[in-house]
């Protein structure tokens, strides 16, 4: 562990660490991508806390890599070894997915899903990839070994999906319906639902011990805690803003969160659901991706059109690299030289290599991508969204 603690001079307003949730109001729940969706600016004030603890970090994700020591450049399991590697885009306003060759930048497949399809994710186990087809109430199965769809399965509003570390629980993200749906990974059976006491709950992590998920509510600006043990809301927390998505730090003590009306990344203790600072990143902070060496943190920015290098040692940003458009969800390659991102306002999708910062494809896609998944990933077993392995 690093020694010490560096003080960082972060932008913030800070909340409250108590855990009561401060007011979750109403919004209309977001379908298609538009203007509105962008998020607005927010002023800060500047406060100086100390940065987050964390394992230091060395190539290979090796030493210092703590919960993401598994997915480093390579580290592919035998399982998915026979995978075509693919890269899947879904459309959200098309409704379709997009597939692109990562070795030749072209797209090689096209096919129809169900209406406003927001993520690819991958399976716990990695065998199956699910288009999440949110107002078409289904869930689209993707061999990655062909790249084809199959039939697809009924699932009530899934804007995202998730699934417990220890692979027993598939956990739908219903946002309209302001519930986390927990289901069957194989039949898909309801075994449970968790209603939520704010709007907008859409992206998550868990904790490192997998025994708590913290979920973002981007409409009232909350976090909601649950504790997979008892299928059960533990806790609340108000940041404010639009709090987007959600990544647990490498040694596990913090969750970092986007959030796109503030400009930035939160820095939430992870033991106490409390607000330890605040990160300035740029206009409209999205998504979160670890690199390879688990060292740094990328940040889109939506609005901005850039990317935010930070750095889980320290707490800063160490660079920021321009990329226009509107960079959104994605993820890194599994040699770790790329990171993909859908342009959500610019029918495109951005490849950028991470050893040089440079914009090196812009791709055309269809209307309104999303959350791509870029197939094969690292790791043992995937917790979901666009491929947030273990």
């Amino acid at each position: 562990m690093r020694s010490g603690v560096r003080a960082i001079v972060l932008a913030t307003t800070l909340s409250s660490a108590a855990l009561g949730l401060a007011g979750c109001a109403k919004s209309n729940a977001h379908r298609a991508p538009s203007a509105a969706r962008r998020g607005d600016a927010a002023a800060t004030t500047t406060t100086t806390v100390p940065a987050p603890t964390t394992g230091a970090p060395t190539a290979g994700a090796a030493d210092g890599a703590g919960v993401y020591a598994h997915t480093g450049a390579g580290d592919v399991a035998e399982s998915v070894r026979g995978d075509r590697p693919l890269v899947y885009v879904p459309n959200s306003e098309s409704a379709t997915v997009d597939v692109i060759d990562p070795t030749t930048f072209a797209v090689v497949d096209h096919f129809a899903v169900g209406r406003l399809p927001q993520h690819v994710t991958p399976s716990w186990d990695m065998r199956v990839l699910y288009v999440d087809n949110d107002e078409g109430n289904s869930l689209t199965p993707i061999d990655p070994r062909t790249g084809r769809p199959g039939a697809p399965v009924p699932v009530e509003d899934p804007y995202n999906l998730y699934f417990s570390p220890d692979g027993t629980k598939a956990i739908v993200v219903a946002e309209r319906l302001r519930r986390l749906d927990i289901r069957d990974p194989h039949t898909w059976r309801v075994i449970d639902s968790i209603p939520v006491p704010c709007s907008g709950v859409d992206h998550a992590d868990f904790t490192a011990d997998g025994t708590a998920m913290v979920a973002s509510c981007e409409f009232s600006g909350d976090l909601v805690r649950i504790d997979l043990a008892t299928n059960s809301v533990s806790g609340t927390l108000h940041v404010g803003g639009q709090p987007v998505d959600v990544k647990l730090g490498p040694d596990g003590s913090v969750f970092y969160v986007a959030n796109q009306k503030r400009n930035g990344v939160s820095v939430i203790d992870a033991a106490t659901l409390s607000e330890r600072g605040f990160i300035p990143t740029g206009a409209g902070a999205h998504g979160l991706y670890p690199s390879r060496d688990a060292r740094w943190l990328y940040v889109t920015n939506r609005i901005g059109g850039s990317v935010s290098v930070l750095d889980f040692a320290t707490g800063a940003v160490h660079d920021t690299w321009a990329v226009g458009g509107s960079p959104d969800m994605g993820g890194v390659s599994a040699d770790g030289t790329q990171l993909w991102l859908s342009g959500r306002y610019d029918r495109a999708v951005y490849v950028i290599d991470t050893r040089t910062g440079g914009l090196v494809h812009t791709i055309a896609v269809g209307a309104g991508p999303h959350g791509l998944c870029v197939w094969p990933q690292p790791g043992r077993y995937s917790l979901g969204h666009t491929g947030n392995t273990r």
